[in-house]
């Protein structure tokens, strides 16, 4: 870490730091957010600009984006074609930031800016990415708690790369790990298990997450769910070798129990057959292999999208970066 602490060190101008700010209807709260943000990015002392990705809003998000960088030129604007989801629209924003570091920001204001002095101030310690940890999550419901709590334990406990628990998408990361995660080119992208995947020295930022300021979460329980569903299949395999096992299991007792029919009709005679525990086994061997299925279909749905090809995300305009890059005015 001494010699990348040197390194930085040595540069005649100060950094740049890129900001990127994925957006989905959030017209109402842009100005906060752009208000808000502006003085402590002025108080650090390093050049920085904000990449905002309008992920295909349906509002007059991308108005006042352009709006945003007809005033400031250090307001960028990256325009998706149609809303990808919010894991694509990070993924544009980290290939169009041009950052020494780069962070990634909700533009509720729930990520504070307050914290980015500290996560500057690691960064010049040496560390390629400084992640911010909540320290409660009192402004959550109970449901929501336990959920990303056992998400967190199950995630840890069978995929190789580790999540921080309570440690979201606010992070500053150094360029070395920006191009690191531009090269990774799966099409269903978790990127909190990408973040984690490519490593590098880590530093952690504890602070309390305050209330949404503007507008309203675009999150509900089944994308929640769904999220959580990507997150396990894209960084484990556990699923398909637990189903392995538990087929084995099955397949010894059905053995075992097919052994015992056979004494006792040898030396008993036959039985008068059962229809309530016979229709009780079919349907619970049954139901099994539906399940198994659909673990098999979860894989094979992500084998297909990646199968295919296609890009991550289509841009409908750039605005606010180089001509070569297709910059529309």
């Amino acid at each position: 870490m001494s010699e990348v602490l040197v390194a930085r060190s040595l540069g005649t101008e100060p950094p740049r730091l890129s900001i990127v700010v994925p957006c989905y209807n959030e017209d109402d709260a842009l100005d906060h957010f752009w208000a808000t943000i502006t003085p402590h990015l002025d108080a650090l002392g390093v050049q920085w600009d904000i990449v905002f990705v309008n992920d295909g809003s349906s509002d007059a998000t991308l108005l006042k984006l352009i709006q945003l960088h007809r005033a400031d030129h250090r307001a960028k604007v990256v325009d998706l074609t149609r809303n990808f989801g919010k894991e694509a629209a990070m993924t544009a924003g980290l290939d169009h930031a041009g950052g020494d570091m780069v962070v990634v920001m909700d533009v509720d204001l729930q990520d504070p800016p307050e914290l980015l002095i500290d996560m500057v101030e690691h960064w010049w310690r040496g560390y390629d990415v400084v992640v911010a940890r909540r320290v409660s999550r009192l402004d959550d419901t109970q449901l929501k708690r336990v959920s990303a709590g056992n998400f967190y334990r199950v995630f840890n406990r069978i995929s190789p790369s580790k999540i921080p628990a309570d440690v979201g998408d606010f992070r500053l990361m150094d360029k070395r790990v920006v191009a690191a995660l531009r090269a990774l080119p799966e099409r269903v992208r978790f990127m909190k298990g990408l973040f984690a995947w490519v490593g590098y020295p880590t530093a952690v930022v504890d602070y309390e997450r305050p209330v949404r300021q503007r507008g309203m979460t675009k999150f509900n329980y089944w994308r929640l769910w769904n999220f959580a569903l990507d997150g396990i299949t894209s960084f484990s395999t556990l699923p398909l070798r637990i189903w392995s096992y538990l087929g084995l299991f099955v397949a010894f007792i059905a053995f075992i129990y097919g052994v015992i029919i056979i004494g006792r009709t040898l030396i008993l005679g036959i039985d008068v057959p059962g229809y309530a525990s016979l229709l009780a086994a079919i349907l619970f061997l049954g139901g099994m292999q539906l399940v198994g299925l659909g673990i098999i279909g979860e894989y094979l749905g992500r084998i297909y999208s990646e199968t295919k090809h296609r890009p991550i995300y289509l841009t409908g305009g750039l605005y606010g970066f180089a001509p070569d890059e297709g910059e529309q005015k």
